[in-house]
């Protein structure tokens, strides 16, 4: 008997001033959700918010995914750089339990292997509560390069489901076409066909 897979509830955060006041469309939440809907299994039900690159309003954005919509992961897109407008990392950090480092130190390594530019992001990963928050690209390309990987660099979706069951979140489980989940043998869900 197999068991039915978790519902998992995600917020997707596109952070841009030009988007959000409508000089153009937002490509960054579309990216998120075709890539996350073809990758995982699970019933997703998406929080979609688009919003400008303001340290209090992004803070106040990931807190209220969390805490009040009961989100179990937050990716968020766009406003990493090094440009005086780009603060979703400190508004992240303002809003963290705990850092994991490991996520921004593998999205600038699988990077690295397209653009010599990827030095230059400043993408971080927290903990909140039971919620998994990771700062990622802000172009759909780079977005699905990070969350994916290549041959030559593991991509940074295949630690999330572990990391969110740590936390004590639902069971992420994803399509291995897209990408193959990494679980120690020992956390696997017993399957029987």
């Amino acid at each position: 008997m197999t068991t039915s897979p978790d519902r998992v509830r995600i917020g997707i955060v596109s952070i841009s001033d030009r988007a959000s006041s409508g000089v153009y469309e937002d490509k960054g939440l579309p990216a998120l959700q075709d890539w996350l809907t073809a990758a995982l299994i699970n019933p997703v039900e998406f929080q979609p918010r688009l919003i400008p690159d303001e340290r209090e309003r992004i803070a106040a954005t990931l807190r209220e995914l969390v805490d009040e919509a009961g989100c179990d992961l937050v990716l968020t897109t766009g406003g990493t750089g090094p440009a005086p407008r780009d603060v979703t990392p400190e508004a992240t950090l303002d809003v963290a339990d705990r850092e994991m480092p490991g996520f921004g130190e593998q999205m600038r390594q699988i990077s690295l292997h397209f653009v010599p530019t990827a030095i230059l992001s400043r993408q971080v990963a927290v903990i909140r509560g039971k919620a998994l928050i990771i700062n990622l690209p802000g172009q759909p390309k780079a977005i699905a390069e990070t969350l994916s990987g290549h041959e030559k660099a593991s991509g940074i979706f295949a630690a999330v489901p572990y990391c969110i069951d740590l936390i004590g979140g639902p069971y992420l489980e994803t399509r291995e076409e897209v990408c193959k989940a990494f679980r120690p043998k020992s956390a696997l869900k017993n399957k029987t066909s």
